[in-house]
């Protein structure tokens, strides 16, 4: 894996991930230029499947103001995911499983410099199990400041 450009710490917090995947996109020009200078939020974004296809909404790619309005992209606009068929229809599986649903991680470039997005099958934690793992993280802090004076 190459440079991390973006990625979605919520969706460690609000999910149990399951199984991860590396996806390409479809991406206009300005977008790669909005993605090389950082300009992403993955924060909100989701996937969903249309006509069994992967296609990722929501996630956030700034526009530079060098880019002319002519050749500029939508924002927040619906982008094509590319994985294997196999990868398609499990992923089509477990959506159709009551409560897992598909999440962007990160967005980063590989080692040959290719845009890719790291998604994974998750299932949706409830307030209960996100109470354990903040009180977990607090412990391990403890344990680690106690260690370190020590």
């Amino acid at each position: 894996m190459g440079e991390t450009i973006a990625k979605n710490k919520k969706a460690y917090h609000d999910y149990f991930i399951e199984e991860k995947f590396e996806a390409g996109l479809v991406l206009k020009g300005s977008e790669v230029k909005g993605i090389r200078a950082h300009r992403v939020n993955l924060k909100d974004s989701f996937i969903k499947f249309v006509r069994n296809e992967p296609i990722l909404f929501n996630a956030h790619i700034g526009r530079l103001e060098t880019t002319h309005h002519f050749y500029g992209h939508e924002e927040r606009g619906s982008r094509k995911l590319l994985l294997h068929k196999k990868q398609i229809a499990k992923m089509l599986k477990a959506v159709t499983r009551d409560g897992y649903t598909i999440v962007p991680l990160q967005l980063y470039f590989n080692d040959r410099n290719i845009a890719k997005l790291q998604i994974a099958i998750a299932k949706g934690k409830q307030t209960h199990d996100k109470r354990n793992d903040l009180k977990e993280k607090d412990q391990k802090r403890e344990m680690e400041r106690a260690r370190k004076d020590y």
